[in-house]
């Protein structure tokens, strides 16, 4: 939204996938905390080898892109749908005291993590990047201004450490604030906004397409803009992203505005803004790993920034607000 708008944004490449989500093909997985990694759980593939020995001196405990990255590499290349995370040489008093919750989430899933190996997937976690903001959470549109996960404030670099998302927010919630304030007590009118325009919108009870490419957006960012890239997967990302928004639009125009086509509508300009970030930044760092540019390249330490080079107003709201770029 912010992007269509006019506002810069920065760093979408960055995008941080958790080394450890429960697997659950029958429902939406959870969170495995590395706190179990960090008691001693051991990484396994389905022959029950140790992957991460050999990969890195930390093992289970090393940085998380690296670990999320040896996850991916034992799914391609064996075929399998997830890895395990064994606990289970840590003793039944030790497992229930220390991890009661992930014990008890396990169990209602069928998982006996005292008994069982826990399986895992990575899953995608955290934006280091989004809308740029300065140090008092403004943006480069007049009076909008921006915190948290929507914002790049620099703060994480290219890879975010655990914990520190929360600290930023509280800090950045702060500096919004004593920036909003400061706007509120300079500024004595709000513009006007113009009427919510639906003439030639009606419902052609359509909406198994929103469904089906929210699916399909899913489906290709995981496939092709995951956790290991490469040139020919993006450039086939972009293209097809392009094509799905097209459809979006036109679907928007034309039937009546509902939280899931906002949403869909949304995710496919960020994922769009994902790809072409990733494209700009021909090396590896962080969280941005392509295959075909596996070194870090110092030619390339400065922010990957968007934004639109040219504006249209949105559909439903007339000439007098900036729309889609």
């Amino acid at each position: 939204m912010a992007y269509r708008a006019g506002a810069t944004v920065a760093n979408m490449e960055f995008f941080q996938f958790h080394p450890t989500m429960f697997y659950d093909p029958a429902g939406e997985g959870f969170l495995i905390s590395e706190a179990v990694r960090g008691e001693g759980a051991i990484l396994r593939n389905r022959e029950g080898d140790r992957f991460m020995e050999g990969l890195h001196e930390m093992k289970e405990l090393a940085p998380r892109d690296v670990v999320a990255r040896a996850i991916d590499e034992q799914l391609k290349s064996t075929g399998d749908t997830n890895v395990f995370l064994d606990l289970t040489h840590k003793g039944d008093d030790f497992i229930k005291d220390r991890f009661p919750t992930i014990f008890e989430h396990c169990l209602e899933r069928g998982v006996d993590i005292t008994r069982e190996w826990i399986p895992v997937v990575p899953g995608a976690h955290y934006m280091c990047g989004g809308v740029k903001v300065d140090l008092g959470a403004r943006t480069d549109i007049t009076n909008l201004l921006a915190a948290g996960e929507v914002a790049c404030t620099g703060m994480h670099g290219a890879n975010r450490l655990a914990s520190n998302s929360l600290l930023e927010s509280m800090a950045y919630g702060h500096f919004a604030y004593e920036t909003a304030k400061e706007i509120i007590e300079n500024t004595a009118t709000m513009p006007d906004l113009p009427d919510w325009d639906d003439s030639g919108v009606f419902d052609r009870h359509e909406w198994v397409i929103v469904r089906h490419i929210r699916e399909e957006l899913n489906r290709l960012m995981w496939d092709y803009v995951g956790i290991v890239r490469s040139n020919d997967r993006l450039e086939a990302a972009r293209r097809i992203t392009n094509f799905l928004i097209e459809q979006i639009e036109q679907f928007y125009r034309v039937n009546p505005v509902r939280r899931d086509v906002i949403e869909l509508r949304n995710m496919a300009m960020v994922s769009l803004l994902v790809i072409r970030s990733a494209l700009k930044r021909q090396e590896s760092r962080g969280l941005h790993y392509n295959s075909d540019y596996p070194e870090t390249d110092d030619r390339y330490r400065f922010d990957t920034e968007l934004r639109s080079s040219r504006f249209a107003p949105d559909v439903h709201l007339g000439e007098g607000l900036i729309g889609t770029a």
